[in-house]
């Protein structure tokens, strides 16, 4: 699970990085967002840098509270409006069906695993376990 989420976060920054930050700062500064170029930057850092760490199982719990306030950012500014559905489907084309905004299910989706890693401590593959092993072992115990 940690490495499903962490993927999700790291691709969805790396896209934001990839088309320009400054490109997601427009469509933030639409919203009304405050500072939307820094926070377009924030948010990138924040979905890449967590994504790794979730990945890599570094700082987990630590790494989940940034990444679940951009999923309430997001339900709260973007999805909400939408409804619950992240399949909107509004219409059906000869090319197959058609699809409207998705809304905020998938961001409970992900804080929901993100608390659930939070709280459920480190894995055996993890750094945050090795981190721990380490530290017992300096300990003598």
């Amino acid at each position: 699970m940690r490495v499903v989420i962490g993927l999700g976060f790291l691709v969805h920054g790396l896209t934001k990085l990839n088309r320009g930050p400054a490109k997601f700062g427009a469509l933030l500064n639409q919203l009304g967002i405050p500072l939307p170029l820094p926070t377009a930057w924030l948010t990138t850092a924040t979905e890449i840098v967590g994504g790794i760490a979730l990945i890599v199982g570094a700082f987990v719990a630590l790494a989940a509270i940034p990444l679940i306030a951009t999923m309430l950012v997001a339900m709260f500014t973007i999805h909400i409006h939408n409804g619950f559905s992240a399949v909107n489907t509004i219409g059906l084309t000869p090319a197959g069906p058609l699809f409207g905004p998705p809304g905020y299910e998938i961001n409970l989706l992900y804080i929901a695993g993100l608390v659930a890693l939070a709280l459920g401590g480190p894995t055996a593959a993890s750094l945050d376990a090795l981190r721990r092993r380490r530290g017992d072992s300096s300990r003598g115990g």
